[in-house]
């Protein structure tokens, strides 16, 4: 059972440092950043994130940084002397945020915390005209790494899931972003309603002509509490089908001279998302915004924490001092199903060293299922580190589930 904490601000962060824990954590793990910011135009209906519909004009910007501002100096004591390998700014659609805001937001964040040199700094964007005309300007206020969600090139395929951009819209965005920045992610989505092999071809297609340094490519999935959740769209894949089109994105990729280097991530060399790697390594991020979650590791002790959801709660606490809605201690037990979930995701899995130092535990408390997961084929391992099969990626959820704990 998680372990609640009910101290907070300073003295929270103070108690977490200096009582007695059930771990034993070496050091720290690296520290990422993550800002929410919850606005879009219109809410998809796959989609499950903290995400609020709002028109451009009647975005808070300007409280809303403010309160992000007042969340970050609530924090600084449970972070502080740490340094930021990576920032993540996402939503939402943060590209609904003026350059202006942006170009305020990132040096508050760097007066506050120090970045490492060469920070990557990624802001989510949509393909819409409106963000579209941003792109450089966010550029110029230190974003380094813009991700694009395209989801597909098709008009029919973009109507179905509920985007407000159209093909011609995606085409002329990632045109864009392949004009101002170096590096940059094209998010694609497979397993549409109706959609077929060809379709997906196509869409592969248009995408590797624009040469991505980096691809994200998601099966549509029917998340609880969405609208597809309750209301499944006619016409999906099944799963024969849809493995049909794993094998294609596969081979497609492969073949554009990027690597699956995560389960549902191709890149480049050199372009892999560093903030993502992050969160697969069991690193430490502090998350600020709305609904944002965090992940923070003391010398005894994991923390998660999660800042109040609804936007106008937060902007009213965080202002006053105190944005996070609830945390609790990790239980030890709970720790390696929490590293398996992330590490497996990783081609090369991960390192027995890694998972010593991330967690504080032994070895031998995952030992039984790295051996049960060995004798059915879905994991493979040497003397420093374990990795998925193809197989184990083909059934990551089964092979994740062994780890978690008995009963």
């Amino acid at each position: 059972m998680p372990i609640p904490l009910r101290v907070s601000g300073h003295e929270q962060a103070v108690s977490l440092h200096l009582t007695p824990g059930a771990l034993r954590l070496p050091a720290p793990p690296p520290l990422a950043l993550y800002v929410h910011l919850p606005w879009c135009l219109r809410k998809c209906p796959y989609c499950d994130f903290n995400s609020h519909e709002v028109r451009s004009q009647e975005l808070p910007e300007r409280r809303y940084l403010d309160a992000l501002v007042a969340d970050l100096e609530a924090s600084l004591p449970a972070v502080w002397g740490r340094r930021i390998v990576s920032v993540f700014i996402g939503g939402g659609t943060p590209s609904l945020f003026s350059p202006d805001g942006i170009a305020r937001l990132i040096p508050d964040l760097r007066a506050r915390l120090p970045f490492e040199p060469g920070c990557e700094i990624t802001l989510e964007a949509n393909p819409g005209t409106f963000e579209r005309e941003r792109f450089r300007a966010f550029r110029e206020a230190g974003v380094t790494r813009l991700s694009v969600g395209v989801q597909s090139f098709d008009d029919a395929k973009l109507k179905a899931l509920g985007r407000v951009h159209d093909r011609a819209q995606a085409l002329a965005a990632v045109e864009e972003v392949a004009a101002c920045f170096e590096t940059w992610n094209l998010d694609l989505m497979y397993a549409l309603p109706g959609q077929s092999l060809a379709d997906l071809e196509a869409d592969l297609s248009q995408a590797l002509a624009f040469a991505p340094p980096h691809l994200s490519l998601y099966h549509l999935t029917m998340e609880p509490n969405t609208v597809f959740g309750s209301r499944p769209p006619p016409g999906l894949p099944d799963d024969d089908l849809a493995s049909e089109m794993l094998d294609l994105v596969t081979a497609r990729t492969d073949g554009a001279g990027m690597e699956r280097y995560e389960i549902s991530a191709y890149a480049r060399p050199g372009h892999r998302c560093l903030h993502n790697l992050n969160y697969w390594r069991f690193g430490d991020y502090l998350g600020i915004g709305a609904g944002a979650h965090g992940k923070l590791s003391y010398a005894e002790r994991v923390v998660r924490q999660v800042r109040w959801r609804e936007p106008a709660k937060y902007m009213e606490q965080a202002l006053a001092g105190q944005p996070v809605s609830n945390e609790h201690e990790v239980a030890a037990d709970d720790l390696p199903f929490e590293f398996m979930l992330n590490a497996l995701r990783l081609k090369d899995g991960f390192e027995f060293a890694r998972y010593i130092e991330r967690t504080g535990l032994p070895l031998n408390s995952i030992l039984a299922g790295l051996d049960e997961a060995e004798s059915k084929g879905l994991l493979a391992r040497d003397a420093q580190r374990a990795w998925p099969t193809d197989r184990g990626f083909d059934f990551l959820s089964d092979l994740q589930s062994l780890f978690l704990k008995p009963g």
